[in-house]
């Protein structure tokens, strides 16, 4: 029950919600400022208050891989982590994964591999596999089988989900060189 002070009552004990909070993100290369609640979720907040709906909320328990975002570089399960707790980091979603009008190497291999079925994953994967990629962490068919598997694809397509990865992994290594 609300009272006319906004203050929430349960029975005859007064609780206040706590105050929103002003934090700043750099999102796709962007500072953004948002002003949160303390229990909001970086998913929510990307989806909700920023419009960028490519990560998706899948399982909402960090069992599935499909909200994962870059944040400095690393993968993370955004419906795991509150955003308040990034305040001043670097994010990266899928949105900000190409330059410009040039894909990604990861996202033009699951193109060529046809390494989705439905799409819904997608976002999740091509997250993880940029952000192992860029760490150095994949070198063979097993490390992107044991460090992807916290991303499910529902479909099934991941013998071409692999391939795709291979292929970028071995683009990466080649331009590197």
């Amino acid at each position: 029950m609300n009272n006319k002070s906004g203050v929430e009552t349960a029975g005859n004990v007064s609780t206040s919600l706590p105050p929103k909070s002003w934090i700043t993100l750099k999102i796709n290369g962007a500072e953004r400022h948002l002003e949160i609640a303390p229990w909001t979720i970086l998913l929510d907040a990307l989806r909700n208050l920023l419009d960028l709906t490519g990560t998706k909320k899948g399982c909402d328990h960090g069992q599935c891989g499909a909200c994962t975002v870059l944040i400095d570089g690393k993968p993370i399960n955004s419906c795991l982590t509150l955003a308040i707790m990034h305040d001043g980091a670097e994010v990266t979603t899928i949105e900000g994964i190409a330059k410009g009008d040039a894909l990604h190497p990861v996202q033009q291999a699951f193109i060529e591999h046809d390494a989705f079925q439905c799409g819904y994953c997608t976002p999740g994967q091509i997250c993880s596999a940029v952000g192992l990629l860029n760490a150095g962490k994949l070198r063979t068919p097993d490390d992107i089988r044991e460090l992807m598997s916290g991303n499910i694809c529902r479909c099934g397509a991941y013998p071409n989900i692999v391939a795709a990865i291979e292929q970028a992994m071995q683009s990466e290594g080649s331009a590197a060189q």
